[in-house]
C-alpha cells in the first residue's frame, strides 16, 4: 500500500494562431483590435485563452469597432471590461472554445465516478486497469482519518492483505512467465482488478471548455460534495484563477468552497 495525494498538472491550453486572425480581422475591417496588441492594450501577456474568449465575443456582435456593425456605435476597449461582461450577460457559448486539459493523478475511483457524470463539454482518457496490473495499491488517506490510529491500523493491513493478494494472483496466473499472450494477461488483469478498492488511485485526462469548468468548479468544491473531488478541484481552481484571471477571477472561497459572482455562464 503506498500513500498517495491527488495532484493536478495541467498539460494543454489553448493557443491562437494570430497570422490567421489578423487575415480574418483584415476581411471584415477589424483590424485594430489585433493593433491593441502592438500596444499591449488587449493583453501584454498575450494570454491566448482569453483572447480567444473575446475573439469568439466579438465575432458574434462584430463589435471589433465601432461602425462595422450600424446596432453598435461603442465597443468596450479593455479586455477585462469586456470578459466581465460576457460573464455578467451570461453568454457561456464562447466560453466553450477554450479548453484546457489536465492530468488528474493518483485519484480514486470514487472521484472518477463523480466526475464522469460532468459530460457536456469534456473529453476523458482514464488509466485502464483491464491492461495495467495493479503491483501496489495507491490509496488516499484524508487528514482526519490519518488522525485515527486505529483506523490507520485496521485499514493498512486490510489494503496490504489486498495488495499481496494481487500478487499471488499474478503467480497463480503465471502472467510473468515466458509466451503467455497478452489476450491471456488482459483477460486475467480485467478480473484481479475486481479485488482492488474502489479508493485505489488511479490517472486520467481529463479536458473542459471553461463553461464547463466554471459549473464543475462550483459544485464539486460545495460544502455538501465527496472530500477528495472538494480537494481536486479547489486545486484546479488555483490553477485556472492563475491562468486566467479575468475568465475566474469572480470567484469568492468561502471555507474551501468556489462561490462565483456569475452563474450559469
Amino acid at each position: 500500500m503506498k500513500s498517495v495525494e491527488p495532484e493536478v498538472f495541467l498539460v494543454a491550453r489553448p493557443e491562437l494562431d494570430y497570422g490567421e486572425v489578423a487575415r480574418y480581422l483584415r476581411d471584415v475591417g477589424g483590424e485594430s483590435w489585433l493593433e491593441r496588441l502592438d500596444r499591449g492594450d488587449l493583453d501584454g501577456e498575450l494570454n491566448d485563452p482569453q483572447n480567444l474568449a473575446e475573439f469568439a465575443g466579438r465575432l458574434c456582435y462584430r463589435s471589433w469597432e465601432p461602425g462595422l456593425n450600424p446596432n453598435v456605435t461603442k465597443v468596450r476597449t479593455d479586455s477585462s471590461a469586456y470578459l466581465e461582461n460576457i460573464l455578467r450577460s451570461l453568454h457561456g457559448s464562447v466560453l466553450e472554445h477554450v479548453s484546457f486539459s489536465f492530468v488528474l493523478h493518483n485519484v480514486s475511483r470514487v472521484l472518477t465516478h463523480e466526475l464522469v457524470r460532468h459530460r457536456p463539454g469534456v473529453a476523458i482518457s482514464q488509466e485502464s486497469l483491464r491492461y495495467v496490473r495493479l503491483q501496489d495499491i495507491p490509496f488516499w488517506f484524508p487528514e482526519w482519518a490519518r488522525e485515527d490510529a486505529e483506523l490507520m491500523k485496521r485499514a493498512t493491513a486490510m489494503l496490504e492483505q489486498m495488495e499481496e493478494f494481487q500478487g499471488w494472483m499474478a503467480g497463480h496466473f503465471g502472467l510473468d512467465e515466458e509466451g503467455v499472450p497478452f489476450k491471456e494477461k488482459k483477460h486475467k488483469t480485467s478480473f484481479m482488478r475486481r479485488f482492488a478498492p474502489e479508493g485505489v488511485g488511479t490517472g486520467l485526462v481529463w479536458t473542459a471548455n471553461v463553461r464547463s469548468l466554471r459549473h464543475t468548479l462550483e459544485n464539486r468544491t460545495a460544502p455538501g460534495a465527496e472530500e477528495e473531488i472538494r480537494l481536486l478541484f479547489g486545486k484546479i481552481g488555483e490553477i485556472m484563477r492563475a491562468e486566467a484571471p479575468d475568465l475566474f477571477g469572480d470567484y469568492e472561497i468561502e471555507d474551501g468552497a468556489w462561490v462565483p459572482k456569475w452563474r450559469k455562464v
